[in-house]
This record gives structure tokens, sequence and C-alpha cells, in this order.
């Protein structure tokens, strides 16, 4: 066997290598089993063994508490089976849609939305035949002008297929730019070379990264660098975060986080208010929580550092700006929310009857 470090899928793995106690292996084998594990070594390095709350683990080792399921929360918590019209495309706005090529990652977040069908015992990738429908729906509607590509990690896939992809892309006029949702540049900095990101400019179109951080500490010098390659590349990058609870949560840590994502000139663009997504109930914060961190940010950050916080509407109803009137407190405590048509919705949603 190599003796170079492996990515660790399992909780003997996870106690092997010191992140977790192995009296708590049995339990946490339970949880492997439901939702996928993996923690990459760029990311395992980042963990403070002697840190019981460290902020990187609490994103990627899993909990015994991700098995209590509340009843708010939902399978597909942001409802893009609603508005799946061939297999791997999410089509939600007129002019833009999601390609998911592939449901696998470098690394599986304890909070993911859609953990019900990432990991070795989820969806996998499109076959050639889906994969063909997919682009086939894309090339069929005119009105696209934005293809983001998103899973699972898009930046997984071989630089061969991204290739391909690309290639196709670059023969639909109508589509414009050419947006991917990934990790990577944190969890798996080795992979951005120049094969990977000559694929993606094969498209023509114009391409921006998305990339996924939570917490500055996962800006590692192999990250920094990862993300140097991209913009030098001239592929433009913008961030995605998740407000989370016992990670980010305080305006000290967020503020450090968009500074940093300035710094290595990556625009700050969504805080997301975490999903509704099932175990996941110990990483979400009250809305008035989040408002009063964000509301902390201003002033004291430039705008450059100042991201939109969202609320994706449980049952694929889109995204609205929180800091807004598409969200209202109601006298209840839930909050009726506007989507962009105008229609209204509680949230959380009401409990189903039995």
């Amino acid at each position: 066997m190599s003796g170079k470090p492996q990515t660790l899928r399992h909780a003997a793995d996870l106690a092997r290598a010191g992140l977790v106690d192995v009296a708590q292996v049995p339990d946490l084998e339970r949880v492997a089993a439901r939702y996928a594990v993996a923690v990459p070594p760029a990311l395992a390095d980042l963990i403070d063994r002697s840190d019981p709350l460290d902020p990187i683990a609490r994103q990627f080792i899993p909990q015994t508490e991700e098995l209590d399921q509340r009843p708010e929360e939902l399978l597909d918590p942001i409802g893009d089976g609603a508005h799946s019209p061939v297999e791997g495309i999410v089509h939600r706005y007129p002019d833009r849609v999601l390609l998911k090529a592939v449901h696998t990652c470098p690394v599986y977040c304890r909070f993911c939305f859609r953990r019900e069908v990432v990991g070795p015992g989820g969806m996998g990738s499109l076959t050639a035949n889906e994969l063909e429908s997919a682009l086939a729906y894309i090339a069929a509607h005119p009105a696209i002008w934005e293809v983001i590509l998103t899973g699972g990690d898009p930046l997984i896939l071989s630089p061969r297929r991204l290739s391909e992809i690309s290639k196709r892309l670059a023969a639909m006029d109508h589509v414009k730019v050419l947006r991917l949702h990934t990790r990577v540049p944190v969890a798996q900095p080795e992979l951005i070379d120049e094969e990977l990101l000559a694929a993606l400019k094969e498209s023509g179109k114009a391409v921006y990264i998305a990339l996924h951080a939570n917490h500055a500490r996962e800006f590692s010098k192999s990250a920094r660098l990862a993300c140097a390659r991209i913009l030098e590349s001239g592929i433009a990058m913008v961030s995605q975060t998740v407000l989370l609870r016992g990670v980010n949560d305080d305006p000290d840590t967020l503020a450090t986080l968009m500074r940093t994502f300035v710094e290595n000139q990556i625009k700050p663009y969504y805080l997301h208010h975490p999903d509704l997504a099932p175990g996941t109930s110990h990483f979400r914060l009250t809305i008035e929580e989040g408002l009063a961190i964000v509301g902390a940010l201003r002033g004291r950050l430039s705008g450059l550092c100042q991201p939109t916080y969202v609320l994706d509407i449980p049952g694929g109803y889109g995204k609205v700006p929180i800091d807004s009137h598409y969200v209202v407190r109601r006298l209840d405590g839930s909050y009726k929310v506007t989507d962009p048509e105008g229609r209204d919705h509680r949230y959380p949603p009401r409990r189903p009857t039995r």
C-alpha cells in the first residue's frame, strides 16, 4: 500500500486518525451507514484535534445528532425534484438550469441539503444517455442563458469529461455563462491543474467558479494557490457560504471569512440560511439570529465583503433575500415568505398531518 494519505471514509478511519474516540465508532458507523462520510487529507490536516468545538471538524466529522430527524425536515428540502424535467436537470428559473452530472463529492458536509442523494449510495454519475438527454434539453430551450454545473461536485470529473461537456455547451449560442459550484479548491486543491482549467474554458463562455467555504481556516496555503491558478487562467470566482451554528455564527468569524474571500479575489455572493435537510437541526439558527449576525457586518466591512443572506423556500419556490420584504415574521413565530412569483409560503412549513 502507498504511504500517501487517503480520504477517511469510515468511523474506524477517523478514530485511527485521532479525529474521534474509539468508543464513538459504533454509533458513528450508524450515521455513516445513512449519510456518506469522506474527509480528504487537505481538510483532515486542518482539524485541531485538541479542540472539541473545532469548526472544521464540525462541518465534516459525523455526529450522532444526524440521526435525529425533526418533523419539519424534508428529504428534498429545496424542491429539486419538482423542477427536474429530465434526469440531471433542475430548471427552477427561466434563464438558468442546474446540470447535475455527478452526485459524488471529495468531502461530504454534515449539513448538505442533498445528503439523501449524494455519496456512494446515492444517485452516482449520469449515464451517457442521461447526460445526452440533459444536454439536449439545454439545447432545446433558448431562454437558458446560464448553465450551473453542480451535484455532487463537478470538479471531481476528469478533465476529459469536463471537456466533453464544455464542447457541447460551446455549440449552444444561447448559453452565455457557465458556473460551477465546488469545494475542490479547499478540499482537494491538487485537482486544480492546467488540464482541468483548460477543459472548462473550452466552452467559450464566461466561466465562473463558486467556491463553497464556511470558515477562513479552510484557506490553507494549498487552497490559496489553487484559487490563484483559477484566477490566473481567466476564470472569475464568487463565494457560497452556509450560516452554521458552531462554525461561523458570530460576526467576527463571518467577517474574517468574507475578508479572506476578498483578499483572494473571490467576491462574496450568497450566505445561505441552513436548509431543512434531515438530521441537521443542530446546525440551524433562527432567522432572527442570522439577521443579527449579518446586520453586525454592515458598517464594519467593506461593501466588497457583503454577501446576500438568502433563504431557499422549501418546496422548490426559489431563493429570496432574507433582510427584505420577502421574509416577514408572523405573530405565531413563523414567517410569511414571498417567492419571486409573488406567492406566499409559511416557513417552516406546517408539520404534515398523519
